[in-house]
Parts: C-alpha cells; structure tokens; sequence
C-alpha cells in the first residue's frame, strides 16, 4: 500500500514539473520540412554578435516537428538546415519569431525559397519591407553595370549621370527605410529596421524612429538595443 502512495505521489509531481516547465516556453514553432529524410535543423538567436543555439532537430524519416522555445520579446531567429551534404545558400532562413505559436513549412529542396511562417506580423511585415529593398538593390546593380561601361568607355558625362543617379537612388532607399520604421511604430520591426538598414543614418533620423515607437516597442529587445545605440553615438559625437 505505501509503495502503491509513494508512486502515485511520484507521478503527481512529475505531471506538476512537467507542467511547470511548459509554462517557461513563450514561443511555439509547429514546423514541416517535406521530403526530408534525414538531417538536422539548428534554431539560433543572435548574442552580442555571436549566434547561440536555442535548439537542435533531428530528422529521421519524420518530416514534421515542434520547438519550444522562449524569447524575450518578438526577434530575428536564424534556421539552419544541415542536410548532411555540401552547404548552400539555400541552407540558412531568418525568421521575426513572436512569442505564441508559430507555423513554419518549407521544403528540403528549397528551404529558403519554400518557406511559409504564419504567426508573427513583424515577419510579415520585415517580408514586405525585403520586397520593396530587393527592388532598390537590383536598380543599384544596374546603375554599377552603367557606371563600368561609362568607365570603360571614357564617358564622363554618362559617368556622372549614372553617379547622380546613384546618388539619389540610395537617398531614396533611406527615405524608404525610414518611412517604412515610422509607419510601423507598434510594431518591433520598426527599431530592427533602424538597427540592420539605418545605423550609418544621420542621428536625427534614428531619434524621429526611437520618439515615434509605442511603449511596448520601446521596452522590446530591439528597442532597448535602438535606445542603447543612439545614446552612445549621441556621446561620441558629443552631443
């Protein structure tokens, strides 16, 4: 009879640590990698400037798998697929994680250009801005193409045309920048945007983005980090 208490006692506080534990997860990725045999997803958040493992899959034979994680607040997780062959460009995905549950589909054969994350608005919205920032690099590389040929052709005159052209096209990728990061002001996207596009931005600028962000945004990872990076270019500039 005791051995039969201390048992059910046992197991009443495993169902109660286990139930403890769960609740330490705030972030749930519910993912499915089809056509994936065997390999490992590695799942990573950026430190400082060091990435550190948050968790490791392994897939043998079972395309779909769960992650708990927990995150202080909505940020940038880094994926990893080790397929278990040479690396490609098509190995690596960065995700804008919130915390709650997050779908994430994607392919073997195509990782990164396969992939569906459903959960998250900052991805969605860090998505939208890529769009419009893809677009801005392929007229830069057209405007270099230019600039080689007027070089070569000992043009001057279309070099500084192409030259002027370049000039305004990166004021104009700024701008957009920047009016991106403002008109999404509640959401974390807006410092990361300033952080990762706009470091190298007049001061001025960085302070309209970090005045303009909601309260919540404002106590975020990124925005903490945006507030840290203006204050200390505020002091070597000697403002």
């Amino acid at each position: 009879m005791k051995k039969t208490v201390l048992l059910l006692v046992t197991f009443c506080l495993f169902i109660a640590c286990k139930k403890e534990t769960k609740q330490d997860y705030n972030l749930h990725i519910a993912g499915n990698i089809k056509g994936i045999k065997q390999g490992k997803l590695y799942i990573q958040q950026l430190k400082d400037t060091a990435l550190v493992l948050m968790d490791s899959i392994v897939f043998d034979g079972q395309s779909k798998f769960d992650s708990y994680l927990t995150i202080e607040s909505p940020e940038m997780l880094y994926f990893f697929l080790d397929r278990g062959q040479t690396n490609s460009i098509d190995n690596n995905l960065i995700v804008f994680a919130e915390p709650g549950k997050l779908s994430f589909e994607t392919s073997v054969e195509t990782f990164y250009a396969d992939a569906q994350v459903k959960g998250s608005k900052n991805n969605e919205l860090y998505l939208d801005f890529q769009k419009i920032k893809a677009r801005f690099n392929a007229n830069q590389l057209e405007l270099v193409e230019k600039e080689l040929l007027a070089k070569q052709a000992n043009n001057q005159t279309q070099l500084d045309s192409v030259l002027t052209a370049k000039d305004q096209l990166l004021k104009r990728k700024y701008l957009y920048a920047i009016n991106y990061a403002l008109s999404q002001k509640d959401y974390e996207v807006s410092p990361y945007i300033a952080l990762s596009e706009l470091y190298d931005a007049q001061t001025k600028y960085l302070d309209t983005i970090q005045n303009s962000m909601s309260p919540k945004v404002a106590k975020s990872k990124y925005g903490k980090m945006l507030t840290d990076f203006i204050e200390k270019r505020k002091l070597e500039e000697g403002n």
